[in-house]
Parts: structure tokens; sequence; C-alpha cells
């Protein structure tokens, strides 16, 4: 007999690896560039506040489908329903390739890139340092979540804890210290709104997570709903009080001009150690993003193990830890060969950006196919605004989907070329398992 999930995850639990998915190192890497695109400070708020909102769109379409069909892969099962067994197989070949571990990867470079500037003994050779601790994060963090589900998820607690906390403390600071604004003239390079908001909407990414956690999630009715909105929620209120205390101390020339965020936002009342701090909350948000990533992920890969035989391996679920073993070793596997690969998140970023934004898209319009193909399926929420909130969630996907294309066939087309190969291999897989 087959060993299926348990129901470990909280409320608690499951708002932590939302929230722990959620903020990375986007919002300290990202903020100068979002304000040049935003061109003013309310459009700086403004635009964090659209992103939230658009978000909230996607996570509210994600929530019907969660708790109608509380079951172990997410966009996998739903895909399934929706479109058919190709393209549920489709969107697990690309988490298990590209997404994920491309994902997970973006994010131990974060981690590497902070981790380095407090301490690296390998200084000497940036290129193999920034490889080494990205494969550590993604190594032991691996380790923790095939030990037990337990362990992983008190792991993302104690991170997503540490992380909040740490963006309120930037804020706290920043308001104590008063305007440390810049007063000598600065030139900004302009950015397009339209990338602004690419960079917005990739640091509200991972809101979807709970959806491929729901058959672990006690009281799934209630609870998936709740976590979806109190993490989205969350999320959004933290990135509009750091970036309003990133305006207060910086202004808005400081904000677009700064290289350090927040540590120039610190900078005044902490002048030596601040940087140092601000690395270091950096590293504990990115590894918290790695471990999310890590534990959901991996129930993806399980979930494409139960339904095709030929990844039948990757169905198992070990009963002593209660974790699924194989997806968590490939999906670690994969993730630390791109590492090695790439060498940096940016390619990571081209990699992943325009396979994700299509079954986002894929996935909240199946919120509209269902409810034609199974009416009869009991839906403890529907989606409100029902059906303006999926489509304008599903025009934005659209929108990004193309922005990343674009710019990959113009700066990164060896990427995309990788990219095609291996989707192509998808497709080629999928056929030889249906025979």
């Amino acid at each position: 007999m087959s060993i299926l999930p348990k129901k470990e995850l909280s409320l608690f639990d499951s708002a932590c690896i939302i929230v722990g998915i959620i903020i990375g190192a986007g919002v300290y890497q990202m903020a100068p560039d979002i304000a040049r695109g935003a061109g003013s400070l309310k459009g700086v708020l403004a635009i964090w506040c659209v992103g939230g909102l658009l978000s909230l769109c996607g996570a509210l379409s994600y929530a019907e489908l969660a708790t109608a069909y509380p079951k172990q892969g997410g966009d996998f099962v739903y895909l399934n329903r929706a479109y058919g067994r190709w393209a549920g197989f489709l969107f697990g070949w690309s988490q298990l390739t590209v997404v994920r571990p491309g994902d997970i990867t973006i994010m131990a470079f974060a981690f590497a890139t902070y981790a380095r500037s407090v301490f690296d003994p390998l200084a000497a050779h940036p290129e193999l340092s920034q490889r080494i601790f990205a494969t550590l994060a993604v190594l032991v963090l691996t380790l923790i979540n095939i030990v037990g589900v337990k362990q992983g998820k008190w792991t993302q607690n104690l991170l997503t804890m540490v992380k909040a906390f740490g963006l309120l403390a930037i804020v706290a600071v920043a308001i104590f210290a008063g305007p440390n604004a810049q007063t000598t003239p600065v030139t900004l390079d302009p950015l397009p709104l339209s990338l602004a908001l690419i960079f917005v909407l990739f640091t509200y990414g991972g809101w979807n997570e709970m959806a491929y956690v729901a058959a672990e999630v006690k009281n799934p009715r209630k609870n998936i709903v709740r976590a979806l909105l109190v993490g989205t929620g969350a999320v959004m209120v933290l990135y509009l009080l750091v970036n309003g205390a990133f305006l207060y101390s910086l202004g808005y020339n400081g904000l677009a001009a700064s290289e350090a965020v927040a540590a120039d936002s610190v900078s005044k009342l902490f002048p030596v150690a601040g940087s140092r701090l601000i690395s270091i909350l950096v590293c504990i948000s990115a590894l918290g993003a790695v471990n999310g990533l890590i534990f959901t992920g991996a129930r993806i890969s399980y979930a494409v193990g139960r339904e095709h035989r030929i990844f039948a391996r990757l169905g198992s679920w070990n009963k002593r830890s209660g974790t699924p073993v194989a997806a968590l070793v490939l999906q670690g596997a994969i993730a630390i060969a791109l590492i090695m690969i790439f060498g940096g998140y940016i390619d990571a970023i081209i990699y992943t950006a325009a396979v994700v934004y299509t079954f986002y898209m894929a996935t909240s319009l199946a919120v509209i196919v269902l409810r034609f193909k199974e009416p009869s399926v009991e839906r403890p929420y529907k989606v409100w605004g029902y059906p303006f909130t999926p489509a304008i969630f599903a025009a934005v996907c659209g929108f990004l989907i193309y922005s990343s294309v674009a710019y990959a066939l113009e700066y990164k087309l060896v990427t995309l070329i990788i990219l095609a190969v291996v989707l192509a291999a998808g497709i080629l897989v999928y056929r030889v398992s249906e025979r």
C-alpha cells in the first residue's frame, strides 16, 4: 500500500511558507530600479500597491482551485482537469527541469552574494566562491527537508519570522534615524514602467506555493484561503512599509540612485555595522525562500510521479520522514547543476520567466474552464469578481511572457535556446510515457 502525505501544516505553517518564499532578496536588490521606473515618490508606493493587488488576483484564483481540489501538486492537478494529461505533464516537467530548480538557483545566488560580503575565504576566486556558497545552501536545506516534514516546516517558520522582524527593524531604524536624503544632484538612467512592473511582480512571486502542499494542510477548506490571503496581504503591507521607510530616509532620488538601499537607510544610525547587519538579514531572507521552494517544489514532482509511470520513483512518500525523498534528491541535484552552468541569477531568471508566467496564465484561466467543465464539483470558496479577477491576472501574465521573451531574444539567446531544448525534450518524454 502506498504511503500518502499527512496533514501536518497549520494555518501559521502555511502562511509562513507563503511569506517565506515571497520575501527573498528581491525587495532589497530591485527597489532602486523599481523606483527609477515609477518616476516619483507617489509612483513608487503606487506600483508596489498595484503589484500586490495583481498578486492578490492570482492568489484568489488559486484559492478557488486549491479548495475545490485539495490534492498534492497544485497546478499539476488543475491543468490535468482543465486541459488534459498533456498539460499537467508539461507543467510537472517544466517544474522539475526549469522552474523550480531555476527559482532555487536564483535565491541561492542571492544568498551567496551577500554571504560572501560577510565572510569569504575564497575571495580571490569570486566565481568559484559564488557557486560554492550557493551549492551549500541548496545541499544543506535539501538535507533538512529529507530528514522530515516537521524539520522542514520548523526551519521555514524560523527563517520567515526572522526576515519579517528584520524588515520591520529596517523600517523602525530608518524612521528613528530621520531623513538621510540625497542632497547632491544625481542623474538617473530612465527605466521603462513596464520593466519596473515585471520587477515588482517578481518580488511578489511565490503566493501560489500554498497549492502545492494542499494535501498536507489541516482543515483545507478554510485554511488554504486564509493562508493565501494572510500571506499575500502581509507581504504587501511589509513591502509598502519598507519602501515608505526607504523614501522617508533617502528621499526619491536617494532611493533611485542607491546601490545598497537597505544599508544606506540605516547608515545614519549604524554607519559601520549597518552594511554587515543588512547582509546577514538578506542571507536569512534568501535562505527562507530557498527552503520554501525546496519544500513545496518536491511535492509537484511527487504528484507527477503518482500520475505518470515513467516518473514512478518520484511518486514515493517516505513513511519514516513524511517527505518525498526521491523528489527532493532529484530537485536538489538539478538545482546544483544549474548553479554550475549559469553562475549568476540573471541567466536563471531568463531561463524561468516565460515558462512561469505561461503556466500562471493557464492556471488562472483554468478557473473559468473548470467552472464550465466540472460545474458539479463543490467549491468551498469562489473567487471574488469572477470572471474578471482571473482574466485580469491572465492578461498581465501574457504581457510578462511577451516582455521576457523579447528581452531574451535580444540579450540572452543562448539561455532561450537551452530552455527550448528542455521543453522539447519534455514533449518527447510525454509521448514515450503515454505509449
